[in-house]
């Protein structure tokens, strides 16, 4: 392991651990176990070669959403980068439509770049595996209107793999 990379894996560690002491217990009312799911966004990002902020920022994308983690703490441990593309990736509760919700944070995302979009997409495509398990088909409709939405707005010059993998989720069967 080069030492790149062991700086990585020290600092996922620390994501971990910062939101295992900050995020809420999930229960069986939950929609997916939150930790859970933050944690797999973070691996399928690392798993895929993604530079560090985007993993970091992968692993902590519901941190200011779902706890009290002033993003001042998130600064001082993860930088500025990470924290614009956790808030890139973090939805605006003065918005009450759902659609409208997503629709302003995947063009928040986009606004803020290609880095943002590629968190929100990794976040989607993890719902979708955890719906599809579940067999929930109102959660599986939810991840196709993201997915779409993502798709639909996407500047042409986001050119990324995960892009083309999300596509695979929006055909019907």
């Amino acid at each position: 392991m080069n030492q790149e990379n062991k700086i990585l894996n020290i600092k996922f560690e620390k994501a971990i651990k910062l939101l295992t002491e900050n995020l809420p217990l999930s229960n069986e009312l939950s929609r997916k176990p939150i930790l859970f799911h933050d944690i797999r966004v973070g691996v399928y990002l690392y798993n895929n070669g993604y530079p560090e902020d985007i993993v970091l920022a992968g692993i902590l994308h519901d941190t200011i959403e779902w706890s009290n983690l002033a993003k001042e703490r998130l600064q001082d441990e993860f930088g500025d980068n990470v924290v614009s593309l956790i808030l890139a990736n973090t939805k605006n509760d003065n918005i009450a439509e759902k659609k409208e919700k997503m629709e302003e944070l995947i063009n928040r995302c986009i606004q803020r770049g290609q880095d943002a979009l590629i968190i929100k997409t990794a976040d989607i495509i993890d719902s979708f595996s955890w719906y599809f398990n579940q067999n929930d088909k109102d959660g599986l409709e939810y991840c196709k209107r993201n997915a779409n939405t993502i798709l639909k707005y996407k500047p042409v010059e986001f050119k990324d793999k995960i892009f083309d993998e999300l596509k695979i989720y929006t055909t019907e069967e």
